[in-house]
C-alpha cells in the first residue's frame, strides 16, 4: 500500500504542494525553516483526524485557535485546507489507484469536513468512481462495493450520516462491507510518525505496552521483550548489528525485575555485569530503537522519521540509511528528513528531494530533475558532498529551464 501522490493545500506553510510518483523511500533535505517539519506534520494530523475528529486534530496542530493557526497565513478563512493522497492498492483481484481527498473548512466559526471523497476506478485504467462521498456530515456510500467492482453489478447507494467534524472513513472503515474505507482507515491508523524521546524510553516499564514501537519510543523495553521472547532470531540480528556499530556493546536484554517491571539492561565489554539504561548514552538507545523499529517482523506500512541523525555519530548514518532502504525494499514505505551529508551519501538519486522556499513558499523538487545535480551524481559525486558544498543552490532555476 504505497503512497504514490500527495497534494496539500493551505496547510500551514504548504500553500500548494504536489508530489507525484513517490518512491518506496523518499528522503527530504532542506535548510532550517524550509518546510520539512510541516510536510511531516501532515501525516500525524491526518491520523488525528481519523482517530478523533478534525476539531481535535486542528487544536493538536495549531493550539486553541485551531483552524485559524493551521490554515496558511494570508489565506482567507473562507478557503479550505485540502489533503489528497493517492495509494496503489489491491482490492479483490485488481490492483488500482485509490484517491482519498479531505477538505476542511469553517462554518459558523466551527471546523467541519466540507468534503470527503474516496474514489477508485472499477477496473484498471477506468474512470474513478466515488465509493464514499460526504459533506458536512451527510453523504452516501456504495454498499455492494465488491460486486459492483468485480462483477459489474449496478451500484447500491446507501445514505449515511456522521458528525460534521468527523471522518466518514473512521466509522465506515470498521465495517467489513466497505472494503476500500476499511483499507484506508487501517493504513492511516498504522502510520508510524517518529517523535522518539530518549527520556521516555528509559526506566521501568510495564510489560503490556503494545507490540509495535510507539511514536515516542516509550514502549521500547516492551517491544524488545516481545522480540526477545517471540522472535529470538530477529533479536539476535539486532544485537549483532548493535555490537558491530556501537563500540563496547556486548549484550542487551529486556528483563522482568523483582518488582514486576520491565527493564532494559546493557552490557559493555569494558565492564563486568549489566547496567540499566539510565547509564547508557542517548545515541546508543536511539540506535537500538531504530533497529527494533526497522527489523520488526510485522513492519508498519509507512514510516515517517525526522532527522534520524540526532544524537548519533556521523559514521553511523551510512549504516542507518541502508537499514531504512532495506525496510523499504521489504515492502514498507519510508519518508525521512535529514541534514546529514553521510546519510544522503547512502541514498539513491531517485529517492532524493529538496525542499526550498521560493518567495516565502516551500516548494519541493526531485534532485533527479536537476540536470546538473543528476549528472554529477551519476558521474560519481556523492549527494551529501554536493549538499554540503552548496551545489543544490539554484536547483529551482535549473529545473525550470532544463539546463
Amino acid at each position: 500500500m504505497i503512497i504514490e501522490e500527495i497534494h496539500i493545500q493551505n496547510f500551514k506553510a504548504l500553500k500548494d504542494v504536489h508530489l507525484k510518483n513517490l518512491p518506496a523511500m523518499a528522503v527530504f533535505v532542506g535548510e532550517n525553516g524550509s518546510g520539512k517539519s510541516t510536510l511531516f506534520h501532515v501525516f500525524p494530523f491526518l491520523r488525528d483526524c481519523l482517530e478523533h475528529n478534525v476539531r481535535i486534530a486542528l487544536q493538536n496542530e495549531g493550539g486553541p485557535r485551531g483552524f485559524q493557526e493551521v490554515i496558511t497565513r494570508g489565506v482567507p478563512l473562507t478557503e479550505r485546507i485540502v489533503i489528497e493522497v493517492k495509494f496503489r492498492l489491491k482490492i479483490g483481484f485488481v490492483t488500482i489507484q485509490v484517491t482519498y481527498r479531505l477538505e476542511i473548512g469553517l462554518e459558523e466559526n466551527k471546523p467541519v469536513v466540507m468534503r470527503e471523497v474516496l474514489s477508485y476506478p472499477r477496473a484498471e485504467g477506468g474512470e474513478p468512481f466515488d465509493f464514499v462521498d460526504f459533506s458536512r456530515g451527510r453523504g452516501q456510500v456504495v454498499n455492494n462495493e465488491e460486486a459492483f467492482t468485480l462483477q459489474g453489478a449496478d451500484p447500491e447507494i446507501e445514505a449515511q450520516t456522521v458528525a460534521p467534524d468527523a471522518l466518514a472513513i473512521s466509522s465506515l472503515g470498521q465495517l467489513g462491507r466497505f472494503k476500500a474505507a476499511k483499507i484506508i482507515r487501517e493504513l492511516i491508523a498504522g502510520w508510524h510518525v517518529s517523535d522518539f524521546q530518549t527520556a521516555e524510553a528509559r526506566g521501568r516499564k510495564i510489560r503490556e505496552e503494545g507490540t509495535r514501537l510507539s511514536s515516542s519510543g516509550g514502549n521500547l523495553a516492551s517491544v524488545a521483550y516481545r522480540l526477545q521472547q517471540e522472535h529470538p532470531e530477529v533479536f539476535r540480528t539486532i544485537l549483532d548489528k548493535m555490537r558491530r556499530r556501537i563500540p563496547g556493546i556486548r549484550d542487551i536484554a529486556a528483563e522482568v525485575g523483582p518488582d514486576g517491571g520491565l527493564y532494559l539492561r546493557y552490557s559493555d565489554s569494558a565492564f563486568e555485569g549489566a547496567f540499566l539504561d539510565q547509564n547508557v548514552s542517548d545515541g546508543t538507545i536511539r540506535m537500538f530503537a531504530y533497529l527494533v523499529l526497522l527489523l520488526d517482523p510485522q513492519p508498519q506500512p509507512f514510516l515517517c522519521v525526522e532527522e534520524p541523525e540526532n544524537q548519533l555519530f556521523p559514521e553511523l548514518m551510512l549504516l542507518l540509511a541502508e537499514e531504512f532502504q532495506s525496510y523499504a525494499d521489504r515492502g514498507g514505505q519510508v519518508f525521512v528528513s535529514t541534514h546529514s551529508p553521510q546519510f544522503l551519501n547512502a541514498v539513491e538519486l531517485e529517492s532524493l528531494f529538496l525542499i526550498r522556499k521560493t518567495d516565502g513558499v516551500p516548494r519541493i523538487y526531485r534532485l533527479q530533475d536537476d540536470p546538473l545535480v543528476s549528472e554529477l551524481i551519476r558521474g560519481g559525486d556523492h549527494p551529501g558532498y554536493l549538499w554540503s558544498q552548496g551545489v543544490f543552490a539554484g536547483l529551482e532555476h535549473r529545473v525550470a529551464s532544463g539546463s
